[in-house]
């Protein structure tokens, strides 16, 4: 059954955080401070949020960072990356415990449980992240309108860890980092099926479904949706499913599960593509009794979102965190390790 939260999955695309601008300033433009040449070009733009970009090094000019009271001079070449929150409702705080891995006066790093959608959206206004956030921030005595601050984004019914900065000048600094690929994120995935290959690389643009407006779907010749790079490589074969790590280049909705049903190996219990059913494997009813068993302890997609490494907004101390596997995804793993322990010769025969 699909809800309100499943079609919000599909609006958390990471590019949906920060907007990137480039602009040719007119022969006849006179000298100006590029936070108000900016200010009239960028709807809904204050100039505070124009000048932290600004200290964030997100505004360029003919290649090199800039500070607001830069002058914009004629055929400047203005590049701008500017960190912003989808807000089209008003954020409730909520009591809401979560598990904090790291904080400091800046940032936050959560381990997101699984079935927790991030931020607010149509039918899912209360019981977010963003919710419990607020929470926190109003305790900790943060004032803002605005904030949290959001950086990426990870699907409600993935596991992992989730990055957020506490002000906007960490979020834009952070927004670059990712905007220029430079934030190390890898994710654990139990998938349909086994490999040939020790790693590989899956490339293709990733864009929404042209058949069910519920799922992401990979166009190879570029003509739809956004560029997408998943590098993958295999942890444990357990025959009929794969346990593998994968490190996102770009982020995209539903990068990986999209990606991975693109070249026949689904998400372990991924109902949205396909891996909820006994796609590999015999005909036994005893199997397919197993399976069965592993989605009823697992009844969502095997992904988490394991580690994540980047540079810090303030400091510039390079950080990284990493998080177990959740309760559920161990079980299911524990339960295949078992199977092919005890039918191993068996599985080699076939």
């Amino acid at each position: 059954m699909t809800d309100e939260a499943d079609i919000q999955d599909l609006q958390s695309d990471e590019n949906d955080l920060y907007e990137h601008f480039r602009f040719i300033v007119d022969k006849g433009q006179a000298l100006l401070r590029i936070d108000k040449f900016l200010m009239g070009r960028i709807q809904n733009a204050s100039r505070n949020k124009i000048q932290n970009a600004a200290h964030a090094g997100n505004i360029l000019v003919n290649d090199s960072p800039v500070k607001p009271n830069y002058k914009v001079k004629p055929l400047d070449t203005i590049s701008i990356v500017l960190a912003y929150p989808p807000r089209d409702t008003t954020i409730v705080p909520e009591d809401i415990p979560l598990n904090v891995v790291y904080e400091d006066d800046d940032l936050l790093v959560i381990n997101k449980k699984a079935g927790m959608v991030v931020h607010p959206g149509f039918g899912n206004y209360t019981g977010t992240l963003v919710n419990a956030l607020a929470y926190r921030f109003m305790q900790e005595g943060i004032v803002t309108e605005e904030g949290p601050y959001l950086v990426h984004r990870i699907d409600k019914d993935t596991s992992g860890l989730l990055l957020v900065a506490k002000d906007e000048l960490s979020q834009s600094v952070l927004a670059r980092g990712f905007f220029e690929h430079k934030v190390d994120r890898k994710y654990v995935a139990l998938v349909w099926g086994d490999f040939e290959e020790d790693e590989g690389t899956v490339e293709g643009h990733i864009g929404r479904s042209l058949r069910d407006r519920l799922v992401m779907d990979v166009f190879p010749d570029g003509k739809h949706g956004k560029e997408a790079i998943t590098h993958y490589r295999i942890i444990k074969r357990f025959h009929y499913v794969t346990l593998i790590e994968c490190t996102l280049e770009t982020g995209r909705t539903h990068q990986i599960r999209a990606h991975m049903q693109h070249i026949g190996h689904p998400l372990f219990s991924d109902e949205r593509y396909g891996g909820d059913q006994v796609l590999k494997g015999t005909t036994f009813s005893k199997y397919k009794q197993f399976v069965r068993n592993c989605f009823e302890i697992l009844p969502r997609q095997a992904l988490h979102a394991k580690s994540i490494g980047f540079r810090h907004p303030k400091t510039s101390k390079e950080m990284f965190f990493e998080s177990e596997l959740p309760a559920d995804m161990t079980a299911v793993i524990n339960k295949w390790e078992d199977y092919i322990n005890a039918y191993g010769n068996k599985l080699e025969n076939e």
